[in-house]
């Protein structure tokens, strides 16, 4: 019983001390300054995006959710370069194909690393329950989805083969 409680608070102290999305700042694919905090009170999906996967057309299915739920979710695609060589492009190339194949209009960020020795900080605390207080999560390939709540704090997390339009996700926004 006093192993059971003790695991428990320090379920919740984790929890409790998770440090919110709102504290990054990332570097936009214009360059700019993002800063998370300018979406609270809204719902946040984060993806890793590819140009060259067979992934790539749930671009489609991402812009189409975020212009539905506009008023209450946001999306932001990560490009990364990680998985097969299939983000080669840079940040205009990139902009300027995700632009014209798929009417992308949702933020977009500076291409990173989501996993290994140089996994940008964002992606640290999104695969890691120690920073994020709810879940590890492994990034396999191109296209998993974590979706974040309106204060900050993790929801859940989707594989690639989870398509942004799924009951699986949607759900969550009804």
């Amino acid at each position: 019983m006093k192993y059971l409680l003790s695991t428990l608070f320090l379920a919740l102290s984790l929890n409790m001390t998770a440090q919110s999305i709102h504290t990054f700042n990332v570097k936009s694919i214009d360059g700019s300054t993002l800063n998370l905090a300018k979406y609270k009170g809204k719902k946040m999906l984060i993806v890793n995006t590819a140009s060259k996967c067979g992934y790539t057309p749930q671009y489609e299915a991402l812009e189409k959710v975020y212009e539905q739920y506009k008023d209450k979710l946001v999306v932001v695609g990560f490009p990364c370069n990680q998985f097969g060589g299939q983000e080669p492009g840079s940040n205009e190339e990139i902009a300027a194909f995700c632009k014209k194949n798929y009417g992308v209009t949702f933020p977009m960020t500076d291409k990173i690393d989501v996993k290994g020795d140089n996994t940008a900080p964002i992606y640290q605390w999104l695969t890691q329950k120690a920073k994020n207080g709810v879940l590890d999560a492994s990034i396999g390939w191109n296209f998993n989805k974590f979706l974040i709540d309106e204060n900050g704090k993790m929801i859940a997390y989707f594989p690639s083969n989870v398509k942004p339009d799924s009951d699986a996700i949607l759900s969550y926004l009804k």
